[in-house]
C-alpha cells in the first residue's frame, strides 16, 4: 500500500505526537505533568518495601494530578514570590543538589575493598578480647561512696543500694550495666573494673566526671569479635562519610569566603 502525500503527512504527524503523549500522565487545564514524576515517586514508595502495582501507580497518578491543580493555584496567587517562600524553595533545591552531587561522588569514587579489610584489621586490633559484666552505684562525693562501700561489706545487697544511684540508667536495675567492653566506659571506671576479679567489689570508689563510682564485677567471658561480613555496612558507610568530609573540605579551600 502506497500513502498519497497528505495521508503521508498526516502520518508523521502523529506518530510524532504519540511519544509526546506517552511521556505525560495527565494534562491538566492544559499544563502536562510527565510520566517521569510518576516513575521518581514509585521508585521512592517500592524502596520503602511497597509493591508496584497498578493500584499504586493509580494513587500515585492521582495524588500528582491534585499536586498539579494545588500548584497552579499557588502560582495564580504569587505565593511563589513571597520571600519566604522563596528561600524554602531554594533550600529544597540545595539539598535535592547536594544528594545528587553526594551520589555521583560515591559512584566515580566507591569504597575499595582492601580499604574495608584494613580498617576491618585495624578494628580488630584494638578491639578488647574480653568482655565485662559490671555493675556500679554513682553518688555525688566520695564520702557517700565510702559509706555505700561499707555497707556492702555488712552484708547489704547491692541491688537494694543501686536504687539511690544518679544514673537512671542502671539505678532502676540494680545497677546493672549490662556485657559491654571495656572501651564502653570513660578510662578511669574501666581501668578499675578490667582490674577485679569475677564477684570482686572495688573497695576504693572512683572518681570520674560524672561523680564517685561504687563498683562490682558481676562476670567477665571472652569477646565475639563480629566478622568481617556483619560489620561491613558500618565500615563501608565510615569510609563514605571520610571521603565525604574529605571531599568537602578540598572544595571549601578552593572557595574564595569573605
Amino acid at each position: 500500500m502506497t500513502l498519497k502525500p497528505a495521508h503521508l503527512l498526516v502520518a508523521l504527524l502523529v506518530s510524532a505526537t504519540l511519544p509526546a503523549m506517552a511521556q505525560n500522565l495527565a494534562v491538566v487545564n492544559g499544563k502536562p505533568v510527565p510520566s517521569s514524576r510518576a516513575d521518581i515517586m514509585v521508585k521512592q514508595m517500592t524502596a520503602q518495601g511497597q509493591q508496584d502495582t497498578p493500584e499504586l501507580r493509580a494513587m500515585i497518578k492521582d495524588e500528582l494530578i491534585n499536586r498539579e491543580i494545588l500548584i497552579q493555584e499557588a502560582d495564580k496567587l504569587g505565593l511563589g514570590t513571597h520571600g519566604d517562600v522563596k528561600a524554602q524553595i531554594e533550600i529544597a533545591r540545595q539539598s535535592i543538589l547536594i544528594r545528587a552531587l553526594v551520589a555521583d561522588y560515591l559512584k566515580k569514587n566507591p569504597v575499595k575493598d582492601a580499604d574495608i579489610k584494613a580498617e576491618y584489621d585495624k578494628f580488630k586490633t584494638q578491639a578488647s578480647d574480653k568482655e565485662y559484666h559490671a555493675r556500679h552505684i554513682l553518688v555525688e562525693t566520695e564520702d557517700e561512696a565510702k559509706a555505700i562501700i561499707t555497707k556492702l561489706k555488712g552484708g547489704a545487697k547491692f541491688e537494694d543500694l543501686a536504687k539511690q544511684s544518679k544514673d537512671p540508667g542502671s539505678a532502676n536495675n540494680g545497677g546493672d550495666l549490662d556485657w559491654a567492653a571495656p572501651s564502653a566506659f570513660v578510662k578511669p571506671f574501666s581501668d578499675a573494673m578490667v582490674s577485679l576479679k569475677k564477684g570482686q567489689l572495688l573497695e576504693t570508689p572512683v572518681h570520674t566526671q560524672f561523680g564517685w563510682h561504687v563498683i562490682r564485677l558481676d562476670d567477665v567471658r571472652a569477646a565475639k569479635i563480629p566478622t568481617l561480613e556483619e560489620v561491613k555496612p558500618q565500615i563501608v558507610e565510615s569510609l563514605q562519610q571520610r571521603k565525604l568530609q574529605a571531599y568537602q573540605q578540598q572544595l571549601r579551600s578552593k572557595a574564595t569566603i569573605k
